[in-house]
């Protein structure tokens, strides 16, 4: 997520480590995430730029998907990701992605969506970008999400993850790199493509100034004419 998320914690877990139980007894005005019994604090509120990139990759989202099965949620919106032997309280894992594609109707509820969402998408800022990068790719790798895209709000590029065949336990392959003109595709969703021109917007134009020493030299031409 792009938000300005802290990679510690000032809460101190009981056996360093923090589930469901805990988190559920937390103040509603504070928003959290666990990893693998990490807890994270997220900041109250995203940036502007953040926000209109999140709302308009939602809005394209759901306007491919009305009349679809799948369903499009933006965060704050709980993903609970527990292990094989974890009940709902034992949950370590429950993350807030800026946007989730949840085509399954069963992993939803009025808490959440509990199990991997279809596609996960992750706007980043430069405080984010390690966990969203690093933790969250792998956390979202072996927790069974089928695609992983992450967009750089500064950079203006979009990696996209995927995972390289249908069985549950296949890694992501290389990612696929996209700039403001690109049209990334899901193979999760046959017929999308997510418009990243309006997402990002163009690129400002370039004016090219002339050098100091070319500025002189015509200086000197125009004084001499």
């Amino acid at each position: 997520m792009g938000y300005n998320k802290g990679m510690s914690t000032h809460r101190e877990p009981k056996n360093n480590y923090f589930t469901y139980s805990d988190y559920k007894k937390w103040p509603d005005e504070e928003r959290w995430e666990i990893i693998d019994g990490e807890a994270y604090k997220m900041s109250p509120a995203p940036g502007r730029t953040h926000q209109k990139m999140v709302v308009e990759i939602a809005r394209q989202f759901g306007n491919f998907l009305e009349d679809k099965p799948c369903e499009v949620y933006s965060g704050p919106f709980d993903i609970f990701l527990p292990a094989a032997d974890e009940d709902e309280d034992q949950t370590s894992t429950i993350v807030q992605p800026d946007i989730s594609i949840i085509c399954d109707e069963l992993k939803l509820s009025e808490k959440g969506c509990t199990g991997a969402p279809d596609i996960v998408i992750e706007v980043v800022s430069p405080y984010g970008k390690t966990r969203d990068q690093v933790k969250k790719l792998y956390t979202y790798e072996k927790k069974g999400v089928g695609e992983y895209w992450i967009v750089h709000s500064i950079d203006k590029l979009m990696w996209k993850y995927a995972r390289t065949s249908d069985a549950p336990a296949a890694d992501y392959g290389r990612p696929e790199i996209f700039d403001n003109s690109g049209r990334p595709k899901s193979s999760i969703l046959p017929g999308f493509e997510l418009d990243l021109m309006k997402v990002f917007g163009p690129e400002p134009e370039v004016v090219s100034q002339p050098s100091p020493a070319k500025y002189r030299t015509q200086r000197k031409t125009e004084i001499l004419d």
